[in-house]
């Protein structure tokens, strides 16, 4: 993006948005500052306060407040259930009507158009518009809307089974997903998201069990790259070619009447399964790691589904090692893992002892997404400072540690990261199957433990600050937000018109504009106040 193009992005709606914090703003206490002057930043704080005693108007503040990134985001978890339902009906799916999960059928003339044949306990998809009490049996069976936990079926089981009942829709859609994601992200105020997806990889899983498993992990990446595993990167790119192409199509981005989601920038975590054989993890592994080299869109990795499978417990540090291995062959990919999202009867107590610890000394982890057990890991106070030396951000998500672990409130460690310096940023998750947004993780985080606008600002500037995207950071010290570099100390950090040095920096780095772009909303948002 052009420093043009980020100066240029369009604001909040003008007259909507003088109006609503006005009504926000009224009758809010202003302290001076130390010269005796209220700052725009002071007024925005006393608006905030003002806003903390309703709920609804918390929420309309936060919802237009900048928001920086979400970079813990899994792309197939944040479309919501009634998307999914119009791909299904869209590719001719079936409803198996027992377990409320899409299956294939034959596609066969049905009027002017076409439906699927369906077997016996079936349904075409398209019921689901005729049939309210089936649309409703979808939407629950794809979220967790209404969902009350019952004998044998755990909040954490009926998550983790969303994912394979609402699968099996065409590929073509990933495009109308991302414009799903970035068209509810601008609305919110959010100018970055890090979505983590699983290209197809089809014939790399066929050579991998060909090949098997070699404890001799540099043979065993030498095998799979003879057998042609690379030939599965030009797949993956043309997967993001083309749903990026929908996207910018869906949102008219380069035209005079672009949607505001064209303003979001996007980037990709490669997913690895971790519950797959351990063959096919490392494949996969080096393809993402290969992926990441070839394709600038893809900042990073992540394994992703559950930590507590039998598999992922049973192979947890050999896939740390997989990765340390992989990291130390290709230094530039960023690497973020899924690691301490457990709870106490989840797992054995022994299966809490260091996972978050491995992930960072042995894979080199440089975010950590969830964290939830870290008080639980042998020598929490020595983990936890070495995280705030090493500045390791942990994304920081409040409702899906709710839903998923029963986690939440003075039994979540977020308060203790906060004590101890690790940096900290919040995220979604998994915003469809939750049923939420970026804004209600911010609610939380306000009343459950009472943070102010200052704290606020400093995670929103700490998203940027520890995205993935390449380049300096414009902060003169790692998360100290209060010195720019030098090319920049002469600017108003945001201007629309920054010097020829501070503009020759933020042209060298994406990290930089950003964050730059980041300042300028915040000076958007605390100038209506």
């Amino acid at each position: 993006m052009s420093i043009r193009n980020i100066v240029g992005v369009r604001g909040l709606c003008g007259a909507a948005f003088g109006l609503l914090v006005m009504i926000l703003g009224r009758g809010a206490p202003a302290g001076p500052s130390p010269t005796g002057q209220i700052t725009p930043e002071q007024r925005t704080a006393n608006a905030f306060a003002s806003a903390q005693v309703n709920p609804l108007r918390l929420r309309a503040f936060l919802f237009l407040m900048p928001k920086g990134g979400d970079l813990h985001n899994h792309l197939s978890g944040a479309v919501y259930a009634e998307s999914w339902i119009r791909a299904a009906v869209d590719d001719h799916l079936c409803i198996d009507i027992a377990t409320n999960s899409f299956t294939k059928g034959e596609a066969q003339a049905y009027g002017a158009g076409l439906q699927a044949a369906c077997g016996p306990g079936q349904a075409p998809a398209i019921q689901a518009y005729e049939d309210q009490h089936l649309h409703d049996a979808l939407v629950n069976a794809f979220s967790m809307r209404g969902f009350v936990t019952s004998s044998g079926v755990t909040n954490h089981d009926h998550f983790f089974a969303t994912f394979s009942k609402f699968s099996g829709t065409d590929y073509r859609h990933t495009g109308e997903w991302l414009d799903e994601v970035a068209t509810r992200a601008a609305s919110q105020n959010e100018q970055y998201l890090e979505l983590m997806e699983t290209p197809n990889f089809d014939h790399t899983r066929i050579i991998a069990k060909e090949v098997g498993w070699l404890d001799d992990l540099s043979r065993l990446r030498t095998e799979l790259l003879a057998r042609g595993l690379r030939d599965d990167i030009p797949v993956a790119r043309a997967g993001f070619d083309q749903a990026e192409a929908v996207r910018q199509q869906r949102e008219r981005c380069g035209q005079p009447d672009e949607a505001p989601g064209c303003q979001v920038q996007i980037r990709y975590l490669y997913q690895v399964l971790r519950a797959a054989p351990r063959e096919i993890v490392f494949a996969q592994a080096l393809l993402g790691f290969e992926t990441a080299v070839a394709d600038h869109r893809v900042v990073g990795i992540n394994l992703v589904q559950p930590e507590d499978g039998r598999i992922s417990m049973a192979d947890y540090a050999l896939h740390m090692k997989i990765f340390g291995f992989l990291h130390g062959l290709y230094p530039q990919v960023h690497i973020s893992l899924h690691a301490g999202e457990l709870a106490p009867g989840l797992v054995p107590p022994t299966g809490l002892c260091c996972h978050i610890r491995l992930a960072i000394e042995i894979a080199g982890a440089e975010r950590i997404g969830h964290g939830a057990d870290v008080m639980y890991e042998d020598r929490p106070y020595q983990l936890l400072k070495e995280m705030a030396e090493k500045h390791i951000m942990v994304e920081i998500n409040f409702t899906s540690n709710e839903v998923i672990l029963g986690v939440s409130g003075k039994e979540h460690p977020f308060p203790v990261y906060r004590e101890f310096g690790v940096p900290v940023a919040l995220s979604t998750d998994d915003e469809g199957v939750s049923r939420t947004d970026l804004t209600h993780e911010y609610i939380h985080a306000v009343k459950d433990y009472g943070l102010q606008y200052a704290d606020l600002k400093r995670m929103v500037r700490t998203s940027i600050e520890h995205s993935f995207l390449p380049g300096a950071s414009v902060w003169r010290e790692p998360d100290v937000f209060t010195r720019v570099i030098s090319a920049c100390s002469h600017d108003a950090t945001g201007g629309d018109k920054p010097s020829v040095a501070c503009t020759d920096f933020l042209k060298s780095s994406e990290r930089a504009r950003q964050e730059w772009e980041l300042e300028r909303r915040f000076h958007k948002f605390e100038s209506g106040y």
